[in-house]
């Protein structure tokens, strides 16, 4: 089974389109919808924005009993030279980038305890043709100098509030997991805030049209 896991409905929404749906109900407080899309077995949660929700979702889907973990939605380029908006990408490796603990082990920004490196890689299905990149994580959602200084920093190519969490259950778990992203909005295009309003249904459109390969790669 592919679970599926996403933070927005109207992330859910371009999957639920074609997702042949057998049942419904909460667990641990999240929407799961079970059913067949693209032929294959699926337990779809909708977790909410946030590393918390997304780890929550995340455990959701493996107690459904889901044997690879997909995210897919939308996220932010930090560079127009690496991404642009409605560009689809699959993410390759993930740091979460608050994650601090610098101070007290001399380790890398987002290397997490227990951890040697501060990226977790994830599964890039050898047969899906897209354009790879490297993701950050945190639990913020701004325009601040400061955050986007430090993703270049790390090398991250996209920044988003989930994907990092869900890799750190998965890694725990034993379980692949994937992640492709359209981009919403890019660095130094304006407003963070105005071009995710302006770009998402566009963004999560370009998403929706490469769903079959995605499965079918799975």
């Amino acid at each position: 089974m592919i679970g599926i896991v996403t933070a927005m409905d109207s992330e859910a929404g371009i999957l639920l389109e074609s997702l042949n749906t057998e049942n419904t109900h909460t667990m641990y407080g999240k929407k799961v919808y079970l059913g067949k899309a693209f032929g294959k077995d699926v337990a779809l949660v909708v977790c909410g924005v946030g590393k918390v929700n997304a780890a929550v979702g995340a455990c959701a889907a493996i107690a459904l009993g889901a044997d690879v973990i997909l995210n897919f939605g939308v996220a932010g380029g930090l560079k127009a030279t690496q991404t642009e908006v409605a560009g689809v990408y699959l993410i390759d490796k993930v740091v979460q980038y608050d994650f601090d603990l610098v101070q007290l082990n001399g380790g890398k920004m987002g290397t997490l305890d227990g951890e040697e490196e501060n990226f977790l890689p994830l599964y890039c299905p050898p047969a899906l043709a897209l354009e790879k990149r490297t993701l950050g994580t945190g639990d913020r959602f701004n325009d601040s100098p400061t955050d986007h200084a430090l993703l270049l920093e790390l090398g991250c190519d996209i920044r988003e509030m989930e994907m990092g969490a869900i890799a750190q259950v998965c890694k725990y778990a034993n379980i692949p997991c994937a992640s492709v992203k359209s981009i919403s909005d890019v660095h130094e295009s304006g407003s963070t805030t105005e071009q995710f309003m302006k770009n998402l249904k566009h963004a999560l459109s370009a998403l929706k049209a490469r769903l079959f390969e995605i499965f079918a790669s799975l």
